[in-house]
């Protein structure tokens, strides 16, 4: 592996790009290390010594003191901003898809920061760690928030080679490489490339000492100063915020005391035969949002003694080379995993409103509904919702990418009062439709149904064919 290395190395033409290059294929070569080695010895996590936290390794939110807003100069925000919009059916970073009344996630972000500064007074700059699949698009899209008041810096995480599973050497062949023959190396690359970049040390500089960090499609992730205010008074390096498990989220992170240190836990580490446990709401009561505030000297030090090993995540994938499928392996890590390394690290069990993904349409379904109401940048629930789980909905394969959401579903329904809604079939919404309870509308193959506008549908189950013309 080093010598096929070296040799990718050797076919870099662009001096500027070599010292990065080598820089890159040094971290892989740790990572890959350490993935054999963990392979070898099995180092898998002992059942037995998993605890659940102690009272003082997860915090509740509303013991949290309230906050006068002092520490904003301390405050730096991060989005992680690597991922395509592709499982939407959209092309290009997923930040740019519109979510709401014509904002994208990246527009939401800008504004809630925006509004802090201006509120505040403040200086709060916005980081994007970018991918290369994302840098080029981001570049182009940041500019027309030039004459806003926020400073938007981007950065790029690594690039990876990803490996064959069988011989377990690189699939790329020289530096320029196709794109397929690449991988950016999930989140946890996020320390070292803040480090390599220069944009840490840029930081530190201006005084900045902690980092928000959140997935750029978490609309609920908004500064919150309570937080930061908490993590100044502790002293602690790392603050995961964590919110109530439901059946929704089984399969979600959690936080647990590991032999006398807070760990995550994901469902990848946990044997076969306790896999029902790990899910189980009793046990494990908290997942993680991957909202983390983290800080930044800690970062410095750590990547510097190459002391942070998050656990690694090999995700299998297959990729075309000539007209040949050829099974692949890509070695991930996590941001959260990290927190093992940092001193005073612990949870603070948050609102479910601070965790507002939208990884689906379905969930982009939500977040533009009359459930919410655009604040500043911000979602904010209507306060008729307030103390209820948000609705269970679940839309099918038509509704999968966001022009088949957009063309079946052109005006939001109103749904305050739903519960759980499930569509599967070509269906199509009309204007001003309203869902209460559990609305279940099931399509076979070859009919359609409009539901018509105006409609008012509570606790029923619609099937069969029903087309509505206007005359």
């Amino acid at each position: 592996m080093r010598n096929a290395l070296n040799n990718l190395a050797d076919t870099v033409e662009n001096p500027d790009h070599q010292q990065r290059f080598e820089n890159e294929m040094d971290s892989f070569f740790a990572l890959f290390r350490r993935y054999l080695a963990d392979k070898a010895s099995g180092s898998t996590l002992d059942w037995e010594k998993i605890k659940s936290p102690s009272p003082n390794e997860v915090v509740q939110y509303n013991s949290l003191n309230e906050s006068a807003a002092t520490n904003l100069s301390k405050l730096a925000v991060l989005k992680l901003n690597g991922g395509l919009g592709t499982s939407m059916g959209c092309v290009g970073p997923k930040s740019v898809i519109e979510v709401r009344d014509g904002n994208t996630f990246l527009d939401l972000s800008v504004r809630q920061i925006e509004h802090l500064n201006r509120k505040y007074d403040a200086d709060v700059p916005l980081l994007l760690m970018n991918s290369f699949n994302t840098d080029n698009d981001t570049a182009k899209i940041i500019k027309k928030y030039q004459g806003h008041r926020i400073r938007v810096k981007t950065f790029n995480q690594s690039r990876f080679p990803r490996i064959y599973k069988d011989s377990l050497l690189p699939v790329p062949d020289s530096y320029d490489d196709e794109l397929d023959s690449w991988y950016p190396p999930g989140h946890g690359d996020l320390f070292e490339s803040l480090v390599q970049s220069g944009e840490l040390d840029a930081l530190l500089a201006q005084g900045r000492e902690i980092l928000f960090v959140s997935n750029g499609d978490n609309l609920g992730a908004t500064v919150d100063t309570k937080i930061l205010d908490h993590m100044i008074e502790t002293g602690a390096e790392y603050i995961m915020e964590l919110t109530n498990k439901t059946r929704a989220d089984v399969k979600g992170g959690t936080l647990i005391n590991y032999e006398g240190s807070v760990r995550l836990l994901e469902i990848a580490q946990v044997p076969k035969e306790h896999v029902e446990e790990f899910k189980s709401i009793k046990k494990f009561k908290y997942f993680n949002t991957n909202n983390l505030w983290i800080n930044l000297r800690a970062i410095k030090k750590l990547v510097e003694h190459n002391a942070i090993e998050a656990e690694i995540i090999p995700n299998q994938k297959t990729i075309s080379k000539g007209n040949v499928d050829i099974n692949v392996l890509q070695l991930e890590t996590a941001v959260g995993a990290a927190i093992r390394h940092f001193q005073g690290a612990h949870g603070v069990v948050v609102p479910r409103s601070r965790f507002l993904p939208v990884k689906t349409c379905s969930d982009l379904l939500l977040v533009k509904s009359d459930l919410f109401f655009l604040e500043h940048g911000a979602l904010k629930l209507d306060p008729t919702r307030d103390g209820f789980a948000n609705p269970l909905i679940k839309l099918g394969s038509h509704f999968k990418k966001v022009s088949g959401f957009q063309s079946r579903v052109p005006h939001m329904p109103k749904i305050l009062e739903l519960d759980h809604l499930t569509i599967t079939g070509n269906v199509t919404l009309g204007r001003g439709v309203t869902l209460k309870g559990t609305v279940i509308i099931v399509c076979n193959d070859g009919d359609k149904i409009d539901i018509p506008n105006g409609s008012i549908l509570e606790n029923v189950v619609v099937t069969g064919n029903l087309t509505i013309l206007e005359h």
